[in-house]
C-alpha cells in the first residue's frame, strides 16, 4: 500500500499546496468572517497532509536521519517567522508569546508525539524499540537549552521580572545556535548510526526492510521539496490568518492568553505528528523520536536566537522565564524521558505516562 501511494503521486498532493497558498494570498491581512475561517481551516488541514506526504518522499530519497531533520527544521523556521510576525503586531500583549509557543512545542513533542508514537508501536508490536544513544543525546540537548533559555530568566536579577538582560539574552541565543549546530553535526555526520531505526534485536533497520519500493528520482525529490516549502508556508500563514479568531475565542471564553500559544503550536506541529505516527505504524520508532525531539530542539535552538535579534527592534518586552508550575512540568518531562530512553524499549505504560504529563500541561494552560 505504501509503495502504491508513493508511486502514484496522487494529484491532490500536487494541487492542494498550491491551492492553499492561493487561499493564503487572498486572505492575507483580511478580516475573515466565520464561514471563511472554516474554509481556511480545511485548506490548512489539506496543506498539513500534503506536507507530510512530500516530507516522506524527501525522507525516502535522503534516508534517515536527514528526512526527519528536513521536516523539523522547515517547520520550525516558518514557525519562528510566525512568532516574530505575531510579536510585531501584538505589542505588550505578545511579550510571552515566544515563551508560550516554544514551551508548548516542547511539551507537545516530548510528551504528545513521543507518547503517541510509543503507544502506536506498542499496540502493534508489543514494545517500541529505538536507539538510546541518539534519543538520549537529543533529550540532553533539549534539557540544556530549555534550562538556559527558559528557566534561568526566572532567577536572574539584572532585569526586573522573568527577563534576560541584553548580555544574558545574547549568550542564550549564541548557546542555542551552537548546541543545535553541534547536535545536527552529530546526527548527520559523526554518529549518524545513533539516529537510525533499529530492529527488535538491536540491529540497524535498513530501508529495504520495509515495503517502500525504489527511492524517488532526483526530479521527484526536487518537486517534493518545493511543494513541501509551499505547503509549510501555507500551513503557518493560514494559521496566522485564523489566529485572530482563536484569540477572540480564547478571550470570550475567559481563558489565559497562553492558550493561544498552545493552539498555535498544535497547528504548526501537525505535520510532524502525522509523520511520526506513520513511522511508528511501520515500527520505525526511532524516526518518530527523531521527528519529536528534533522538532523540540529546533524550536528552542532557532526561536531564541530569532527573537533575540527581533527584540532589538520590537518595542515590547521579551519574557522568556517559565512559571514555577511549568518548570515542574519541564523537570518531570526530562526525568520521564530519560527513564523511557534508558531501556531502549518502551511499552504502553511509558507512552501513557507521557500523555498524562501533556494532559496536565493543557489543564494548567486552561486553568493555571
Amino acid at each position: 500500500m505504501i509503495r502504491k501511494l508513493r508511486a502514484a503521486s496522487a494529484p491532490w498532493t500536487l494541487v492542494v499546496p498550491v491551492a492553499a497558498f492561493v487561499v493564503l494570498v487572498l486572505t492575507w491581512h483580511e478580516h475573515l468572517p466565520g464561514w471563511v475561517v472554516g474554509v481556511v481551516a480545511l485548506f490548512l488541514i489539506g496543506a498539513v497532509l500534503a506536507a507530510v506526504h512530500h516530507a516522506e518522499v524527501i525522507a525516502h530519497w535522503t534516508g534517515e536521519p536527514f528526512g526527519s531533520l528536513v521536516l523539523a527544521v522547515a517547520v520550525t523556521v516558518i514557525e519562528v517567522a510566525l512568532i516574530v510576525t505575531l510579536m510585531a503586531d501584538g505589542g505588550d500583549k505578545s511579550a510571552t508569546l515566544a515563551r508560550d509557543t516554544v514551551f508548548a512545542a516542547v511539551m507537545i513533542t516530548c510528551n504528545g508525539i513521543m507518547g503517541l508514537s510509543i503507544i502506536v508501536a506498542a499496540l502493534r508490536y508489543r514494545t517500541a524499540v529505538f536507539n538510546a544513544e541518539g534519543t538520549g543525546t537529543a533529550l540532553a540537548c533539549i534539557a540544556t537549552l530549555a534550562t538556559l533559555s527558559m528557566v534561568l530568566p526566572t532567577f536572574t536579577t539584572s532585569t526586573p521580572g522573568p527577563q534576560f538582560s541584553t548580555t544574558q539574552l545574547g549568550y542564550a541565543a549564541t548557546a542555542s545556535l551552537v548546541v543545535y549546530g553541534l547536535f545536527v553535526t552529530t546526527q548527520t555526520l559523526r554518529h549518524r548510526d545513533y539516529f537510525l531505526p533499529v530492529t527488535p534485536e538491536g540491529g540497524i533497520r535498513r530501508d529495504e526492510d520495509d515495503d517502500h519500493g525504489g527511492p524517488p528520482t532526483l526530479r521527484a525529490a526536487g518537486v517534493s521539496l518545493l511543494l513541501l516549502a509551499v505547503a509549510l508556508v501555507s500551513v503557518v500563514g493560514l494559521a496566522k490568518g485564523v489566529s485572530p479568531t482563536i484569540e477572540s475565542a480564547v478571550d470570550d471564553a475567559g481563558l489565559p492568553h497562553a492558550v493561544v500559544g498552545v493552539v498555535i503550536a498544535m497547528m504548526v506541529l501537525l505535520p510532524e505528528t502525522i509523520a511520526a505516527l506513520r513511522s511508528a505504524v511501520r515500527n520505525r520508532v526511532q524516526t518518530s523520536l527523531n521527528l519529536a525531539l528534533g522538532s523540540a530542539l529546533a524550536s528552542i535552538g532557532l526561536t531564541i536566537p530569532a527573537v533575540a535579534i527581533a527584540s532589538t527592534w520590537l518595542s515590547g518586552p521579551l519574557v522568556l522565564g517559565l512559571a514555577p508550575s511549568h518548570m515542574v512540568l519541564l523537570t518531570l518531562t526530562v526525568v520521564l524521558g530519560t527513564l523511557t530512553v534508558i531501556p531502549r524499549r518502551a511499552t504502553l505504560l511509558q507512552g501513557a505516562l507521557h500523555l498524562g504529563v501533556l494532559a496536565e500541561f493543557v489543564v494548567l494552560a486552561v486553568n493555571p
